[in-house]
């Protein structure tokens, strides 16, 4: 099952119901502008955006299964999984390294780049903190 998400100021997944997607859909079908309904109902532009869009592409919004595909919605992470286990090995090669230092190396072998916060986050998500 997929639902259309939001992430609140914490980071934090948090599902809109199908009564908060109708609400949405309400609104941007009456003529609201995608920024009006937002700041009315609470929502980023954004998951206001994406979750007309669907409607009116598929008129649904809510719980679709995907067969054996995980459900992807909004931005594509810059370090997923893989990245992530790039990064712990760059840590626990150097202990002492710092964003800089672990952002440099991590560059060092992938074809995107991140950028020093970018690495900050993540490493935070993984509960790791180097030196400043």
């Amino acid at each position: 099952m997929c639902a259309i998400q939001r992430v609140n100021r914490q980071d934090k997944i948090l599902y809109l119901s199908a009564f908060e997607q109708g609400m949405v859909v309400d609104a941007r079908s009456n003529g609201l502008s995608v920024s009006r309904t937002a700041m009315l109902l609470g929502f980023s532009r954004s998951t206001v955006s994406r979750v007309y869009q669907e409607w009116s592409t598929t008129q649904r919004t809510s719980s679709r299964t995907t067969g054996r595909e995980e459900c992807v919605l909004g931005r594509k992470q810059l370090v997923d999984d893989r990245g992530r286990r790039r990064t712990a090995r760059v840590m626990q090669a150097n202990r002492q390294a710092t964003y800089r230092q672990i952002t440099a190396q991590y560059n060092s072998g992938v074809q995107n780049g991140i950028s020093e916060c970018t690495t900050r986050r993540s490493m935070s998500q993984m509960g790791s903190t180097p030196i400043t």
